[in-house]
């Protein structure tokens, strides 16, 4: 799984991160194309602590605005989801991924 934002970093200065209040989260948006209409979410982003997720969840608010409400019956209920999930900061994966950022515990020995 590819994470917007970690290139770079080891997995220690992500564990460090997160102590420190950084979030993985992801955001939703809906395009509609009349009678068809389809909800995604966009890849995980890495937000550091001092940073907003609102930002990097921008562009998919933006384009379930424009393109997410013309769906008829879908298009308004999959957009006002989306809208709330990225107003919040997104939906937050921390926990599920953190935990696949834990060292290897090492395997005792037998003797």
């Amino acid at each position: 799984m590819k994470i917007q934002g970690i290139e770079g970093m080891s997995p220690d200065q992500i564990r460090f991160e997160l102590r420190r209040g950084a979030k993985f989260v992801f955001f939703q948006y809906c395009v509609s194309l009349l009678i068809i209409t389809f909800r995604r979410v966009s890849p995980v982003y890495f937000i550091p602590a001092e940073q907003s997720a609102l930002g990097k969840g921008l562009p998919w608010t933006l384009l379930t605005l424009v393109a997410g409400w013309w769906g008829i019956p879908w298009g308004p209920i999959y957009t006002v989801q989306a809208l709330v999930v990225n107003l919040k900061g997104g939906r937050d994966m921390t926990a599920k991924l953190s935990a696949r950022l834990q060292p290897a515990t090492p395997r005792p020995s037998k003797f």
